[in-house]
């Protein structure tokens, strides 16, 4: 195994135990939803590309594919996850909730009267 592919995995690992503390650490759940969604891809990008250099081609398509359908979904997945948590909790501590009155906007009129 090269010095830089394994720098590159346990770099990728470093980052990845840095978002699960950030996920236990963080008081709001949206702060634990950040943590998790911003640094576990690029753990997971950090230690494919050094992965992808001791696995040869057929590996590193692989992980390509992988990579891409990660960088592809994840957004959409945090962001739904975001907006999951905004309808069911309490908001209180918002100083400015743009959500709400932006969704009751693009509701419409309300049928009932």
């Amino acid at each position: 195994m090269t010095i830089v592919a394994t720098a590159l995995m346990i770099l990728g690992g470093l980052v990845a135990i840095l978002a699960g503390i950030g996920v236990l650490r963080f008081s709001t759940t949206y702060a634990r939803l950040h943590a998790a969604g911003k640094a576990s891809p690029v753990a997971f990008l950090v230690a494919a590309i050094g992965a992808s250099i001791e696995l040869g081609a057929a590996g590193s398509a692989a992980l390509l594919i992988a990579s891409a359908a990660m960088v592809l979904t994840l957004p959409v997945g945090v962001h739904l996850l975001f907006r999951a948590v905004h309808r069911t909790s309490d908001n209180s501590h918002l100083m400015v909730d743009e959500l709400a009155p932006a969704e009751r906007a693009a509701a419409g009129p309300d049928p009932t009267g």
